[in-house]
């Protein structure tokens, strides 16, 4: 089995998107899982003045070579940013060549400390992700609340999300 990529996607520091998508990734690795986490917040301080634009930095042309192009399998942990996902993601979509998304597979987490659990951004990184080829798996999962569920050393804690989050794993590795 190929490694999975887990994207925390904000450029936000200390988010509690990261911590969910730390979550994801021991759980992985509980189940023997090859994963490594890439945080948005990560990427190189030109990025969008010049990756975006084709002009490849070393650092940018590493995160392609290590975290996509040699990958079949993706997690994305996105925020609700004004009703939908953080910017930051979608211009990190756009600065990587199409083929390198093609055929792959997505599984999708939203977080939110609302009630809807970035719902709508899910949905829409969906159409964009099916729009690049990628084939997005059927369970999303839309964690709300998201503050209520961290304990005071800001881990995940919540019982009944971390079931979810294992049944949601389960079924994205058999996808």
């Amino acid at each position: 089995m190929n490694s999975i990529t887990i994207i925390s996607a904000t450029n936000r520091l200390d988010s509690n998107t990261e911590k969910i998508a730390d979550y994801y990734l021991n759980v992985l690795k509980k189940k023997g899982v090859d994963a490594q986490l890439f945080s948005l917040r990560d990427l190189p301080a030109s990025f969008i003045s010049s990756d975006l634009y084709g002009n490849r930095s070393p650092e940018f042309q590493q995160v392609i070579d290590t975290l996509v192009e040699k990958q079949t399998k993706f997690i994305f942990i996105s925020p609700e940013y004004n009703g939908s996902f953080a910017g930051v993601l979608k211009v990190f979509l756009d600065a990587i060549p199409p083929k390198y998304w093609e055929n792959n597979k997505a599984c999708l987490v939203g977080v939110s400390s609302g009630r809807a659990g970035n719902l709508r951004g899910l949905e829409h990184l969906t159409n964009i992700l099916n729009y690049l080829k990628i084939n997005v798996y059927h369970n999303k999962l839309p964690i709300s609340l998201v503050t209520n569920l961290l304990n005071e050393s800001k881990q995940l804690s919540d019982l009944e999300t971390q079931k979810v989050i294992d049944i949601q794993l389960d079924g994205f590795l058999n996808f």
